[in-house]
C-alpha cells in the first residue's frame, strides 16, 4: 500500500535560502550582540535594497507593510478627514486608514488591471479630502501621471501601497519611486521576504527625517521631538532578507517562467489582467477572472479535492466590509471580487503541478 502523503499546493510558498547562508548572518548577530535598534544588518539590508531597487536614499525598513502605511500617514502630517483609496486590495490598505482615525472614501477600479480608476478619483473629492492612497495591485502600475495631476490640482498627498510592486519598474524606474511616500511589504508570502517586514520610501528629506523619528518612538537619545511608535525591525528579520537578497533575480525569473506556462495553457480560456507596455512586471501573482462566482466556486471545489488551494485575492470588495459605517457603491470592484482568484505561484512549483492545475480548470469550465 502506498502511504506517501500527497503534497498540498497552496497559493504561495515562502522562498527559503540555504540554511548555512542564513546561519552565517545569525552568527554575526551572536558575535556583536545587537538584536534591534537599527543594527548593522538592518542598515546593510536598507542599503542593498535601496541600491537594487534604484530608489531614493530615504529608504526605511520597518516591521511590516501595514505599520508602513500608518506611519506614512503620520509623517505626512495629514489632518483628520477623508482619504481616497481603492476597494480592491488586501484589507490592510483600508484598516490602516481606519486605525489612524481617517475616513476611507472609495473610488472604483479599472476592469482591465484592477488598479484604482484615476478618472474617478476627482468625482469623490470633497473639502475634507486630505490624501490619495492607491495600490499597485498585483504589481501592476496605477495611472501615476493622472493621480499626481489630480493631487497637485487639489493639494493632496499621495501614498502608494506598493506591497505587491517590489521589482516592478515603470518607464525605466521602480514603481516605489512615485508618490510622496511609497510603502512595501516583505511578508513571508511576498516574492522577496524577511519573514515579516516592510518599508517606506520617502520623497522629501524632511518628511523622511520625521518618519525616522516616528518609527522609533519620536525621540533621538534623550530628546523627544514628536509622538512616535515602535516600527523598528530586528536583526533576525534583516538576516533573512540578506540571505534571500542574492536570489531576487532568480526568484523573479522562475516566477516569470511559471506565469508564461500558465499563459500558454490557459490562453483563451480565462480572463487575465491587461499587460502594460511600459511596465517591467515582477510576476508577483497570477490572477485569473472567471465568468461568475459560480464558476469560480466550482473550480475551487475541484482543485481543493486534489489538495490544490488557490486564493480569492481579493475578497470581499473593501467598500462592503461590515465595519465600514457609510456604505459606498463600487460596482466594478464588487463584480471582480466575486469572481477573481490567484493561482499557485512560487519558484519550485513543478511543471507537472501547473499542467494538473490547468487541466482541472479547463475541465471544469468546459463541463
Amino acid at each position: 500500500m502506498n502511504t506517501q502523503l500527497k503534497e498540498k499546493i497552496y497559493v504561495t510558498k515562502s522562498f527559503m535560502p540555504p540554511k548555512e547562508e542564513y546561519f552565517n548572518y545569525l552568527n554575526q548577530i551572536y558575535q556583536n550582540g545587537q538584536l534591534t535598534n537599527q543594527g548593522p544588518l538592518v542598515k546593510e539590508l536598507e542599503e542593498k535594497l535601496s541600491s537594487y531597487l534604484r530608489v531614493k536614499k530615504n529608504f526605511h525598513y520597518v516591521t511590516n507593510g501595514t505599520i508602513a502605511l500608518q506611519i506614512a500617514l503620520k509623517a505626512l502630517g495629514i489632518k483628520n478627514g477623508e482619504i481616497i483609496t481603492t476597494p480592491f486590495s488586501y484589507v490592510a490598505t483600508t484598516s490602516s486608514i481606519l486605525w489612524e482615525k481617517y475616513k476611507p472614501v472609495f473610488a472604483d477600479i479599472k476592469p482591465d488591471n484592477f488598479t484604482i480608476d484615476a478618472n474617478k478619483i476627482e468625482q469623490v473629492i470633497t473639502p475634507n479630502t486630505q490624501a490619495i492612497m492607491a495600490v499597485h495591485v498585483f504589481g501592476y502600475a496605477c495611472n501615476i501621471e493622472k493621480i499626481q495631476k489630480t493631487a497637485d490640482k487639489y493639494n493632496l498627498k499621495v501614498i502608494y501601497d506598493a506591497a505587491h510592486a517590489f521589482g516592478s519598474n515603470y518607464k525605466g524606474q521602480s514603481l516605489l519611486n512615485f508618490g510622496d511616500i511609497s510603502t512595501c511589504s516583505f511578508h513571508a508570502t511576498k516574492l522577496f521576504h524577511t519573514i515579516e517586514g516592510g518599508a517606506c520610501i520617502v520623497k522629501d528629506d524632511e518628511i523622511s527625517k520625521k518618519l525616522d523619528l516616528i518609527k522609533r518612538f519620536g525621540h533621538d537619545g534623550d530628546t523627544h521631538f514628536c509622538l512616535g511608535i515602535n516600527a523598528k525591525q530586528s536583526e533576525f528579520n534583516a538576516a533573512m532578507g540578506l540571505a534571500n537578497f542574492p536570489y531576487i533575480n532568480e526568484i523573479i525569473e522562475n516566477r516569470k517562467t511559471i506565469s508564461e506556462l500558465y499563459d500558454k495553457e490557459l490562453e483563451g480560456i480565462i480572463q487575465r489582467p491587461e499587460k502594460q507596455s511600459e511596465l517591467q512586471y515582477n510576476y508577483a501573482y497570477y490572477p485569473i477572472v472567471f465568468k461568475n462566482e459560480e464558476e469560480l466556486l466550482k473550480v475551487f471545489k475541484a482543485l481543493n479535492k486534489e489538495d490544490i488551494y488557490p486564493r480569492r485575492y481579493f475578497y470581499p470588495s473593501l467598500n462592503t466590509l461590515p465595519y465600514i459605517k457609510e456604505k459606498q457603491s463600487c460596482p466594478i470592484s464588487e463584480n471582480i471580487c466575486s469572481r477573481i482568484a490567484c493561482l499557485p505561484l512560487y519558484p519550485d512549483l513543478s511543471e507537472e503541478s501547473i499542467y494538473k492545475i490547468c487541466k482541472i480548470i479547463k475541465n471544469e469550465i468546459s463541463i
